[in-house]
């Protein structure tokens, strides 16, 4: 038997591990056959774990972990982790955990739900981590039939307090400028009061990148653009980092699936901000979005949102969903806020000792707000 992979049968139906990368390679036929059947995101298809995992950096400190059902020579199912380190903790996650906006597994309709249990029970059986951390779980993913809290198989698992929004677009509307014509006049107003500060510069033109221009220059500027704004906000993103591989590599896969959008709006030619998006579904995916600050008085990047909004809308999709993340952008301009759930497993004495520390800070966490709203600070006194 193969060291790098694992298999059992369940009557019909084989399971197996994947923990190399050149059996990561040679199911990548099947696993796309899965993926069309499955009808599922970009996120779990073999293409964006691949492009994650030939470019992460630390990939010396990581760990394949994906589970395989077969029935016969089919694919059936696919539960795609892998073990990272966080703060001396090795944690199973979702495999491109970093830049999976929504984690699932795929499964076709004739995989029992049996094979997937004992699928997850033996991931968790060849162990290798402390932590079973699985996130950013929508209300209809697959993969909620087996990470369930309280599930008898596998690591049990906790319902966890870290959770996400996705805010949505979403609305009967005939066309772009029908919707732009039910929003409010305030919003309308900036919209095109950014448009004329950008004019005040020179010919302001929006776009849709066509497939046959050169992505390196652009992805270039936006990971410049992207780095000054965490530098700005004190924070960090190796996706963006100069010289690293992975956005190119994640980009790529978008553009072979034959999903990629990339919205740019420009003023004199020059970019002022851009957007890598996602149609699938029938829906507009906004995954990457930034835009120069030396025109932030227009505010750019709120003008290029309103016009692929628009453009959504024109060309019959029927949902814009700017993904995870509630930052206060994205509220503005959604009509719809869904919640991502995660779950949280120890493994070891170390991952449960992780985990009930994590448990007692949040309770302290939401006790501390839970006084601080019980007794606001006392106003000055106006009469003193």
């Amino acid at each position: 038997m193969n060291k790098m992979a694992s298999i059992d049968a369940v009557d019909a139906e084989r399971l197996e591990i994947v923990s190399s990368t050149d059996r990561l390679a040679a199911i990548e036929a099947e696993w796309v056959d899965l993926w069309h059947r499955t009808h599922a995101l970009i996120f779990q298809s073999h293409a964006w774990v691949s492009a994650w995992w030939s470019t992460v950096r630390d990939r010396d400190r990581r760990s394949l972990r994906i589970g395989l059902v077969w029935s016969d020579d089919r694919l059936v199912a696919v539960i795609p982790l892998a073990i990272g380190r966080r703060k001396g903790l090795r944690l199973l996650e979702w495999a491109a955990n970093s830049y999976t906006d929504y984690g699932d597994i795929l499964v076709a309709p004739e995989c029992s739900l049996s094979a997937l249990q004992n699928l997850w029970n033996r991931i968790c059986s060849a162990g290798g981590f402390d932590l079973a951390f699985i996130n950013r779980l929508s209300p209809d993913a697959a993969a909620r039939r087996i990470f369930t809290p309280g599930s008898s198989s596998g690591v049990k698992l906790r319902a966890n307090h870290r959770e996400e929004v996705s805010y949505r677009v979403a609305g009967q509307w005939a066309s772009g400028a029908a919707w732009l014509a039910d929003q409010p006049k305030k919003m309308r107003q900036n919209y095109r009061r950014g448009i004329k500060i950008l004019e005040e510069t020179g010919e302001v033109k929006f776009r849709l990148l066509s497939a046959d221009e050169p992505l390196q220059p652009l992805l270039e500027r936006l990971s410049a653009l992207k780095r000054r704004w965490l530098e700005k906000h004190t924070r960090e993103s190796d996706l963006f980092e100069e010289g690293e591989p992975v956005l190119a590599a994640l980009v790529d896969a978008l553009s072979r699936a034959g999903v990629l959008r990339i919205f740019v709006l420009e003023c004199n030619g020059a970019m002022v901000a851009v957007s890598i998006n996602i149609v699938q579904h029938n829906v507009m995916m906004a995954f990457v979005t930034t835009y120069d600050p030396d025109f932030s008085r227009a505010s750019p990047g709120a003008v290029l949102i309103t016009e692929y909004i628009q453009w959504s809308f024109d060309h019959g999709l029927g949902l814009v969903d700017f993904l995870c993340g509630g930052e206060a952008f994205k509220h503005r301009f959604a009509t719809q806020a869904v919640t991502l759930q995660s779950v949280l497993g120890a493994r070891t004495v170390q991952g449960a000792l992780a985990s009930l520390a994590d448990r007692i800070c949040q309770t302290i966490r939401v006790r501390s707000r839970g006084l601080a709203s019980a007794n606001p600070e006392r106003p000055p006194d106006e009469t003193a």
